[in-house]
């Protein structure tokens, strides 16, 4: 089981940066992939970046690959994402989630389908 719980979420203008934090519970934390979702309202929910769980790949939704930057800290179980440049188009629910048991390039795949835990959310609202 992993239990995961974001933070960092916020009102900024646009322009600015955020960082979102996600925190996980439990000891399968650095065998797990990480993705970033976010979902606007009326909207399906979308993939953002996800990150394996060496964190030595990572991968971004080609439409935020430059403004937004997925890492992770297995030390501390927490995986970040890092958003430069916010837009107001970026205001939208940001979950954090986690996936185990994936192999080969089956990390790869911007799927919600893939992931196994969800996090709540945190709201992040970009004012124009």
């Amino acid at each position: 089981q992993v239990q995961l719980v974001e933070s960092g979420g916020g009102l900024v203008q646009a322009g600015g940066s955020l960082r979102l934090s996600c925190a996980a519970s439990g000891r399968t934390f650095s065998t797990s992939v990480m993705g970033w979702f976010r979902q606007a309202p009326g909207k399906e929910r979308e993939f953002v970046a996800a990150i394996r769980w060496s964190g030595d790949r990572t991968y971004a939704t080609d439409s935020l690959k430059g403004r937004f930057t997925i890492s992770r800290y297995n030390a501390n179980n927490t995986a970040y994402l890092q958003m430069r440049s916010l837009k107001p188009e970026d205001t939208a629910v940001y979950f954090c989630a986690a996936a185990q048991g994936l192999y080969g390039s089956d990390w790869l795949r911007p799927s919600a389908k893939v992931y196994d835990y969800w996090g709540q959310g945190t709201q992040v609202t970009v004012s124009s």
